[in-house]
């Protein structure tokens, strides 16, 4: 029993030992403020704005301490022998806000209108203060240390750094519809719908008017084209009894275009029961070769130009050869043309130089139809006053 409280003495004491040694260690030998040099003297430390000229020698003794010379400074207590180089503010858009002191090191800020952005620990750089866009509106204007921030207006919401108008009652927007839901409860009815309803059928009424203009236009037109088709072969008649009647006409090249030949008749035959102003005052009877091909190969799709000279009896080895002597498809088919022209002028007697019979062109607005092309054939109809 005696063993065992020895023991725990032993123990006990131990323990007291190895505490009492460890706050020691803990304690420090040297006040707050001085510091313990290499000969284990304490000795004070110099104050901001300072350096270290020579350690205290012996216990009781003060350090040399001395201020720290120009464009250098000591921004806190030290006991270094050496003062730290003042900054030069240089980087671009950056201004000297306060110089460099004794006790604290120069400080630069950005121009007005530019931020201060941290690159790292120690490197800043100044950017332009940004602008709020027009669907945004400042919650914070720019200074010196930080950029404008803005803020979406009311009933827009951000969508990647861009705000958009709150049509829809999306996930992003739905607090912005509860809102603008229960404003809309709360008006009143004015007179801005009544203005609306009236902007509208006005608008409405003007439409239908324009659409029935239309159509009358396009009736009138259609019938009118209808009657001219169907008076045209009458007075075609009546002209041919009144030439074979007459025995004998006087041609005379009228002003105009040089494709065009006017007619006017002097009846030498006593009868003159139809009246001349009836016929056209002037008939076109021929039409120039190359003005007529390139309207065709304007008209005709392109892969149906060979299949109509064929139809026009053109032969496989002319088109071959038009096919070799020209390296452009247009210009082929504008000689596979002239080749038709030609031979049909020769069949007839022979041409006036680069004219073209109208029997040819008739026969060229036959192929068009039959080949399932008329509106080809209007086009000529009309470009060339043939009903």
């Amino acid at each position: 029993m005696m063993a065992g409280r020895l023991r725990i003495l032993l123990l006990l004491f131990e323990f007291t030992f190895i505490f009492a040694a460890t706050l020691n260690l803990v304690t420090p030998k040297c006040p707050v403020g001085d510091y313990e040099n290499k000969d284990g003297i304490c000795c004070n430390k110099c104050p901001a704005g300072f350096k270290l000229v020579a350690e205290c020698h012996s216990e009781g003794h003060r350090s040399n301490c001395t201020p720290c010379p120009a464009r250098q400074f000591s921004d806190q207590i030290n006991n270094a022998f050496q003062c730290r180089k003042c900054k030069t503010c240089r980087a671009r858009n950056e201004v000297e806000v306060s110089p460099c002191r004794a006790a604290q090191n120069t400080i630069c800020g950005c121009k007005v209108g530019y931020y201060k952005n941290h690159i790292d620990s120690e490197t800043v750089e100044c950017l332009k203060c940004s602008r709020c866009k027009p669907d945004e509106t400042e919650e914070h204007a720019c200074t010196r240390e930080r950029d404008t921030v803005c803020g979406c207006k009311e009933n827009f919401y951000r969508v990647r750094n861009k705000c958009e108008p709150c049509r829809n009652c999306t996930t992003g927007c739905s607090q912005h519809c509860m809102l603008e839901v229960a404003t809309e409860g709360e008006r009143q009815p004015g007179p801005e719908p009544k203005n609306h309803l009236l902007i509208n059928l006005v608008a409405g009424s003007v439409v239908v008017v324009l659409v029935l203009l239309a159509l009358v236009v396009l009736v009138t037109f259609l019938a009118t084209k209808r009657f001219t088709k169907k008076k045209m072969p009458t007075l075609s008649s009546q002209t041919s009894e009144v030439s074979v009647e007459s025995g004998k006409h006087l041609l005379i090249y009228a002003e105009g275009p040089p494709q065009s030949i006017c007619l006017k008749a002097a009846a030498q035959n006593p009868v003159g029961e139809l009246e001349l102003s009836k016929l056209p005052d002037c008939v076109p009877l021929e039409i120039k070769i190359p003005e007529l091909i390139y309207a065709v190969l304007d008209l005709v799709p392109v892969l149906q130009v060979k299949q109509l000279v064929r139809c026009l009896g053109v032969k496989d080895t002319e088109i071959e050869r038009a096919e070799m002597d020209h390296r452009s498809c247009r210009e082929a088919h504008y000689q596979m043309l002239r080749v038709w022209a030609q031979k049909g002028s020769q069949e007839l007697g022979g041409g006036r130089g680069e004219m073209l019979h109208r029997p040819l062109l008739e026969e060229l607005l036959d192929k068009l139809r039959q080949m399932h092309l008329g509106r080809a054939a209007e086009e000529l109809e009309t470009k060339y006053s043939i009903q």
